[in-house]
């Protein structure tokens, strides 16, 4: 296109275009180059792009510029179908519909030679690298994440006369059974999980199928973790070459290592914990130029020396992405060899690890830091209680020995370093999180909600400087990484907050961007008040959720420029690569980032593995929903106490206090009372009463579908909502569509936003990151 000449800045419109038509990185640095403008023009020119992000004409997400809906240079489609020509057709897997409207259509292209990898159908998943022609949006199959699935999951249900009815697990296909002949059942007994393949839909009649596996029965946990792992296919029997790789690999050396096994590292984990990946150590700083300083060590386990790149471990582990964590089982990222034993930082046994010693300062900040490849010696390992106890005088047998002179300099250092998590400001949030006990028998006993220690708050400040520490060496390096990345709040959803806040009284500030020391001010304004776990969940679902990615724009919770997961590399694909991205900078060894990666091709493995990460969640949650479904599943007609989780034109989702299941109750049965829905506000409003997100209510529990998760609920009356007051709220002028009571159960408006460096969960870890995770 026409550059404008260098003695003025470009206009809007121009601007607009030049956005519109560039596919690579676009930011005011490229914009001025391209127009000539000076370094004197940029403050306008940073004030022209502001007003047209404001109006909705360009996207100023992760500190680059794209025109308004359109999408990354890398993205996880879902194949859809077919044009015309027969050419394959994809939507991008996530979009923001309500911002941009709907997502966009990827035609694909397949080259002649294409390998099969390369290769999609109808309902497959692929890594697609994005083209544009004109006002042609194309995509390049970098790889298949998932095939399209032929194969459909339930129970087996036994009819007398032979054969049966597959009961699907997925809440959406709820009533959509599937039909299966007596020679096509393959013994499938009643109660079953069985995996059928869909041979029949037929115009009339139910759909036939065959059943191809019997994956157990429902009656036992680890059926119910199944249906997850398969539901969502997730890789959980390792390939023999990985497990050969993993069985073969010897103990490490102490030749080319510093030796650090005089350190008296301890590892604080969960009592269940497993594995143990990260290590710290204390002591106060005897240079006389940081007075009331301190050294923080912090020891991660050395996968990159067993997991090479290339190796058979190294391509099960990236296609993994990360482990995954059910209450009852972990599906790891690496073999029990790796992550449980040679890479499991155990007390009182040698073990390689990458480690970085930081000077704190008395004001808390990290003054400077070192990584180094050593060898260590743990000296206790702790759970988070326990070391706790240990620091107030209660101690045992482990930390009686350890108390003084390594608790105690831990948490001197912690306590400085909260001066400076207190300027920094980082995003707040006070969201209680569940944790499901199991009996002997695999079921339910109950569930609890974990108390918040200050050991939780410890380690979660000693992991996030070791991260940041990370993405400083590699950027100042210059080498590739992927940082761990979390974009600031859309304006869209911005305007969605102050619209709710304002139904509470408390006014958000129109225009700029509101930092997390902005929405921590609002959470203490609330704090103590009977709207405080509402305000809290809407801040929440307020934000962007956190992924991988080459290219660095900080995180927003955190309220970091730059962040890295670097703290568990057993668990989590992208740590390994900063591990490796480390080794290449520092030149620790041979196995570190090869010349060959490059920012391009990080972009793929951060795309797959936030996909992966994704699906990790998304099964975790949904096997706890279905546990928790189980467990309530003979007290149909009992009173619970609960609040409103959402709420939408279908109806109320309730989470109940005690376990923190999730049910719905629909438009239509709220109450015998006409109900308007005000999206504004988050709730249905009546004559007498409002039903609004938040509000603590009674619900009866009508009905549970243990093996989907759902719940459906019916509200108690007199017990719940709110009186409606005199401000008059307008809405759509209907209460929901009629439909069957599970229809959407189970699908509020959760969010899996990760911010604050959370990152999925670890066995009674819970699924707040919280910087180490």
């Amino acid at each position: 296109m026409r550059q404008a000449p260098a003695t003025r800045l470009p206009s809007r419109e121009e601007l607009v275009e030049f956005i519109r038509a560039r596919s690579g990185k676009v930011g005011v640095r490229e914009i001025a180059q391209a127009f000539g403008a000076k370094n004197a023009d940029r403050a306008a020119l940073k004030r022209m792009l502001r007003e047209l992000a404001d109006e909705g004409r360009i996207d100023r997400r992760r500190k680059r510029l794209h025109h308004a809906g359109t999408l990354p240079p890398v993205v996880v489609a879902d194949v859809t179908g077919r044009d015309r020509d027969g050419e394959f057709l994809a939507r991008p897997t996530e979009w923001d519909e309500e911002a941009h409207g709907a997502a966009p259509v990827i035609r694909i292209h397949t080259p002649r030679r294409a390998r099969p990898d390369e290769i999609a159908g109808v309902g497959d998943r692929a890594l697609l690298r994005i083209e544009r022609s004109g006002e042609e949006t194309s995509g390049r199959v970098i790889k298949l994440i998932d095939r399209a699935k032929h194969r459909a999951l339930g129970i087996f249900r036994a009819l007398a006369g032979g054969g049966g009815r597959l009961v699907p697990i997925d809440k959406k296909q709820l009533g959509r059974e599937l039909a299966i002949a007596a020679d096509a059942a393959a013994g499938a007994c009643d109660g079953d999980l069985v995996a059928v393949e869909v041979s029949r839909h037929g115009r009339f009649g139910l759909p036939g199928g065959r059943v191809v596996e019997r994956l157990g029965s429902l009656k036992t946990e680890r059926a119910v973790s199944l249906i997850a792992i398969h539901a969502h296919g997730i890789p959980h029997v390792f390939a023999h070459a990985a497990l050969a790789e993993a069985d073969a690999a010897p103990v490490v050396s102490p030749a080319g290592r510093e030796d650090w096994r005089d350190v008296p590292f301890v590892t604080i984990d969960p009592p269940d914990a497993k594995d143990h990946d990260d290590a710290v150590y204390a002591a106060p700083d005897p240079d006389p130029r940081n007075r009331g300083g301190h050294i923080v060590d912090v020891a991660i386990a050395d996968v990159a020396h067993y997991v090479r790149p290339g190796s058979q471990l190294d391509r099960e582990a990236e296609k993994r992405g990360n482990s995954v964590y059910f209450p009852d089982r972990v599906v790891p990222m690496l073999p029990e060899r790796i992550s449980n034993d040679l890479c499991s930082l155990r007390p009182h046994v040698d073990r390689p690890a990458l480690a970085v010693r930081m000077v704190i300062g008395a004001d808390g900040r990290k003054r400077s830091h070192s990584f180094h490849r050593v060898l260590i010696r743990s000296a206790a390992r702790l759970h988070y209680e326990q070391a706790q106890l240990g620091v107030s005088g209660r101690t045992d047998e482990t930390t009686e020995p350890i108390a003084d002179k390594i608790l105690q300099p831990l948490y001197a250092a912690y306590r400085a370093m909260l001066h400076a998590r207190d300027e920094r400001g980082p995003l707040d949030l006070d969201i209680p999180e569940r944790k499901i006990i199991l009996k002997s028998d695999g079921m339910v006993d109950r569930v609890v909600m974990p108390q918040r220690l200050e050991a939780h708050r410890l380690i979660e400040e000693f992991m996030i400087l070791a991260n940041v520490a990370a993405a400083e060496t590699c950027e100042r390096a210059k080498v590739p990484l992927i940082y761990r990345v979390h974009d600031e709040p859309s304006p869209e959803k911005l305007n969605a907050l102050r619209e709710f806040l304002a139904t509470l009284d408390i006014s958000l500030p129109k225009g700029g961007t509101l930092r997390p020391d902005g929405f921590n001010r609002i959470l203490a304004r609330v704090k103590g008040r009977d709207v405080e776990r509402l305000v809290n969940e809407v801040v929440l679902r307020t934000q962007a959720q956190a992924e991988y990615s080459p290219e660095n724009f900080g995180h927003f919770g955190l309220n970091l420029r730059r962040y890295a997961h670097f703290t568990s590399p057993i668990r989590r694909y992208a740590d390994l690569i900063v591990h490796r991205a480390l080794i290449r900078a520092l030149k620790l060894g041979v196995d570190g980032l090869s010349d060959a990666a490059d920012t391009r091709s990080l972009a793929e493995i951060a795309a797959n593995i936030s996909a992966t990460e994704r699906r990790a969640m998304k099964a975790e949650r949904e096997t706890a929903d279905r546990l928790i479904a189980h467990f309530l599943a003979d007290r149909v007609g009992a009173i619970f106490d609960g609040h409103i989780s959402g709420v939408t034109r279908a109806g109320l989702f309730v989470e109940l206090d005690d376990t923190g299941a999730d049910g719905f109750i629909p438009a239509r049965s709220i109450g015998e009372e006409y109900f308007r829905f005000h999206e504004a506000g988050r709730a249905f409003v009546g004559r007498s009463a409002t039903h609004r997100l938040g509000d603590p209510v009674a619900v009866e529990l009508v009905e549970a579908a243990p093996v989907a998760g759902a719940l459906r609920f019916r509200l108690v009356d007199g017990r719940g909502g709110r009186p409606t007051g005199p401000t008059k709220r307008t809405g759509p002028k209907q209460a929901g569509p009629k439909q069957a009571g599970f229809k959407q159960a189970g699908h509020g408006p959760r969010h899996d936003q990760k911010s604050g460096g959370k990152s999925g969960s670890r066995s009674g870890r819970g699924r707040r990151d919280r910087g180490r995770r």
